[in-house]
């Protein structure tokens, strides 16, 4: 292949919409709802992708000079991949999901219900650093209720992947609205994002809101009532 012709499909392939990759991970623009899996996902079982993971966390900080035989570093390749797939990103396996199970509202409460100040730690997609947030989640029962700790669960399920906080915020709205029967579900998401603050144009001060108001949450009356327990 000519050399104008490889320089012009490297810049094909290095776009999206007319941005470049290192535009969409420094403007954090998400590419769809759904967080993007391969098909072979879970070819590999998760003990075969710790193993593979500390081999190429091993060779990660091996081109970084580190001395890996250390007694403080001669471990930590397997502690990441451990950490990677047990805990961080365990979100991204089905089989983590919450269990959920309703109950029938038999307090006949027919009024918003808010669980605020849900505390979670993600991690940017773009650059594989912390988001570290909270989610207001709130819903008004449409027949059904579900255990206070499991919004906290579904919250954390979503949250330990890859991440983008729109699609986060997406996610566990239309979750909810698919668990409860209703499309009354409102989630508003307020963060911090590493990504931002420790490195690119280092701004230690902003936060990031989200919001996904569904139903009878669309009216104004009722943002202003959940905004009005969520600052209490």
């Amino acid at each position: 292949m000519k050399i104008d012709a490889l320089v012009a499909s490297k810049e094909k392939t290095a776009t999206l919409n007319g941005f470049t990759h290192g535009e969409i991970g420094d403007d954090h623009l998400s590419t769809g709802l759904e967080t993007p899996m391969k098909s072979e996902a879970f070819a590999l079982s998760d003990s075969e992708k710790k193993e593979r993971i500390a081999q190429l966390f091993h060779e990660i900080m091996d081109v970084m000079g580190l001395d890996l035989t250390d007694d403080s570093l001669k471990g930590t390749p397997e502690r990441v991949a451990k950490m990677y797939i047990d805990e961080i990103f365990s979100g991204l396996n089905p089989e983590n999901k919450p269990k959920v199970a309703l109950f029938d509202n038999k307090y006949q409460y027919n009024q918003m219900l808010v669980e605020k100040n849900i505390t979670f730690y993600s991690n940017c997609e773009h650059h594989f650093v912390p988001i570290i947030g909270k989610a207001h989640v709130a819903y008004i029962s449409s027949g059904k209720v579900i255990g206070l700790s499991k919004l906290n669960r579904i919250v954390q399920y979503y949250a330990k992947r890859p991440q983008v906080q729109e699609r986060l915020t997406n996610q566990i709205a239309e979750d909810l609205k698919q668990i409860l029967g209703t499309n009354d579900v409102a989630v508003i998401i307020d963060a911090k994002h590493l990504c931002v603050s420790s490195r690119g144009i280092k701004d230690d001060t902003s936060a990031t809101v989200t919001s996904f108001y569904g139903g009878a949450f669309s009216s104004p009356t009722k943002i202003t009532e959940l905004l009005n327990y969520i600052n209490q």
